[in-house]
């Protein structure tokens, strides 16, 4: 049963005004609304908590709120991919080694740290993140520009061997013509792209969309002004960042300390 009807219900098995409700579960009115009404844009999980508190539900209120929430995301995730798919342009900023550039064992490592992940959905979601780095090899290759926090060097798989895979994939990719890879050092100080992590995406028409992704959530942003917006975002942090050069002298020197 969708969310809608669960506090539809709730609410009208008790004879509860929409106002009675947001009273006694001490949020706005217009948050019991949006639920009951479906509406896309639901409030967060605080609110779904009071709901669930104050109906007694057990859980059960914010369980279909999650239900709904992982199916948005699926549904923006296809999104972003068929997009990501015909860009001729990729911008990305990201706080951890990028899918784009992961080796399998090292994407099966990050995969498998996740509390409810069974064996079948790591093979299958390593095998779409292998899917997906098709897209480099295709011609015309896209222009590709990754800025990896430096951030993501510091967890490391506790198998030396993949980590050391893991780099040398990052050089090698560095060094190929239509990517370039920079390091944002530690150093670089704060910025306005440290809450998640975040692709911006050209079409060959001109056209671009932006996908900001925290964790286990993401958001596509079509809207121009946003577009925009975290362009510039994106341009401040890229100027902060390590030249391509001293990049690859960076890795390099990651290379070696991993002996």
């Amino acid at each position: 049963m969708s969310l809608r009807k669960i506090v539809a219900i709730f609410r009208r098995e008790r004879g509860l005004s929409l106002q009675q409700v947001a009273d006694g579960a001490k949020i706005d009115r217009s948050y019991v609304h949006r639920l009951e009404s479906g509406d896309r844009a639901s409030p967060g999980v605080r609110v779904v908590q009071a709901l669930d508190d104050f109906y007694e539900a057990d859980g059960l209120v914010v369980g279909a709120w999650l239900l709904e929430q992982e199916g948005l995301y699926r549904d923006r995730y296809a999104r972003f991919k068929a997009a990501e798919a015909r860009a001729s342009i990729m911008h990305k900023y990201t706080t951890g080694i990028p899918g784009l550039l992961q080796t399998e064992r090292y994407a099966r490592m990050v995969i498998s740290t996740e509390s409810t992940v069974t064996s079948e959905q790591i093979d299958s979601r390593v095998a779409d993140r292998l899917e997906r780095q098709e897209i480099l090899a295709r011609s015309p290759a896209p222009h590709v520009r990754i800025i990896l926090d430096e951030v993501a060097f510091s967890r490391r798989p506790v198998e030396t061997e993949v980590w050391r895979e893991q780099i040398e994939y990052l050089i090698e990719a560095a060094n190929r013509p239509a990517i370039v890879v920079q390091v944002l050092s530690l150093s670089a100080g704060l910025h306005d792209l440290m809450d998640g992590s975040l692709t911006i995406l050209w079409a060959d028409d001109g056209t671009s969309v932006a996908y900001v992704e925290g964790n286990r959530h993401g958001q596509l942003i079509d809207d121009p002004d946003e577009v925009f917006a975290l362009r510039l975002s994106y341009d401040g942090v890229r100027d902060k960042a390590l030249s391509p050069t001293a990049t690859l002298e960076k890795l390099r020197q990651l290379l070696e300390e991993s002996e």
